[in-house]
C-alpha cells in the first residue's frame, strides 16, 4: 500500500507540565490508510500525545498539522473519530440505549440542538451494523457486556463517517473472545474501507500482523515502519524498564517480547 497525504504531521513536539517533561522533541507523520500502534509504559505520555494531536492539550513547543492545516486552524473534526480511555466503563444505571449512544456521534458534530434527520438515522444504522450491534439498539447500554459496549462506542465514533479512528486502550474490561472479534473488525475497517487507525495498546502481539507502523513513546518517540520485524527484546526492556523475553503467539504469526 502506498501512503501519500499525511493526516498528522508532528514537528518537534514537546510538552512540559510543572517542570516535568511529558513529551520531548517528537517528530512523526501518520498517513492515510495506515494502521498505527502506539505503545509505551504507563505514564510514558501515550494518552497525552494523542490528546495533544486532538488539541485537548496545548504543547509547550512544536507544531502539529492536520491535513496540512495548523492544528489551531483545523475545523473538520468530523473526519476524526476518537474513543478515549475507559470509554467502555459505563454506569449500569445510565438511562440511554445503545442507539442513543451512537446517535451522539452524529449530533455532537452538529450541535446540541441539531435536528436528527434521515441521513443521520442511516449513518447510525450503518455504523451499528458495521460493528455488529444493530440488534442491540434498544438495549440499555448499562446492560451490555464489556465487548458489546466497546463496539457501541466504536460505532459512535464511526457514525460521523470519519477518515481516522483513534482508540485509547479500548479493551479495558473486555473479555478475550470479544477482543478477538474487535481486532478482526478493526482489520476489516482498515483493509477493506481504508480507514486510518491509531491504536494505543499494551497488547502489541495480537495486532502485529495488521499494523503498518509502530510508535513507541516514553517521553521521546521511536518509529518502526516494518512492524513485522518488530523491535528487539532489548529495546522493549529499555522502553518499559523491565527485562523482556520473546514469546511466540501461536494464535497469530507475529511474536512479541
Amino acid at each position: 500500500m502506498e501512503f501519500k497525504l499525511p493526516i498528522f504531521d508532528v514537528r518537534n513536539l514537546s510538552l512540559v507540565i510543572r517542570e516535568h517533561t511529558i513529551l520531548h522533541s517528537i517528530t512523526l507523520q501518520i498517513f492515510e490508510g495506515e494502521y498505527v500502534a502506539i505503545i509505551g509504559p504507563n505514564g510514558g505520555g501515550k494518552t497525552t500525545f494523542v490528546r495533544t494531536l486532538l488539541g485537548l492539550q496545548k504543547p509547550t513547543n512544536g507544531e502539529i498539522l492536520i491535513y496540512a492545516k495548523p492544528l489551531e486552524e483545523f475545523r473538520s473534526w468530523e473526519k476524526i473519530g476518537y474513543v478515549p480511555q475507559r470509554a467502555t466503563l459505563t454506569d449500569k444505571n445510565f438511562p440511554a440505549t445503545a442507539q442513543d449512544i451512537v446517535k451522539m456521534g452524529r449530533l455532537s458534530k452538529k450541535g446540541f440542538f441539531a435536528f436528527y434527520n434521515a441521513e443521520d438515522k442511516k449513518a447510525v444504522e450503518e455504523a451499528m451494523r458495521k460493528m455488529n450491534v444493530w440488534q442491540l439498539r434498544d438495549r440499555l447500554v448499562g446492560e451490555l457486556s464489556g465487548g458489546q459496549r466497546q463496539r457501541v462506542m466504536i460505532a459512535r465514533a464511526l457514525a460521523s463517517h470519519p477518515s481516522v479512528l483513534i482508540l485509547d486502550e479500548p479493551n479495558t474490561g473486555v473479555d478475550v473472545i470479544s477482543q478477538r472479534i474487535f481486532y478482526d473488525l478493526l482489520r476489516e475497517l482498515n483493509k477493506s474501507e481504508g480507514l486510518t487507525i491509531i491504536f494505543i495498546t499494551h497488547d502489541i502481539g495480537v495486532i502485529a500482523d495488521d499494523i503498518t507502523k509502530l510508535v513507541t513513546i516514553n517521553q521521546k518517540a521511536k518509529i518502526c515502519t516494518n512492524p513485522k520485524e518488530m523491535m528487539s527484546c532489548q529495546e522493549m526492556s529499555d522502553l518499559y524498564g523491565i527485562e523482556a523475553h520473546l514469546l511466540q503467539n501461536h494464535a497469530h504469526k507475529g511474536a512479541g517480547c
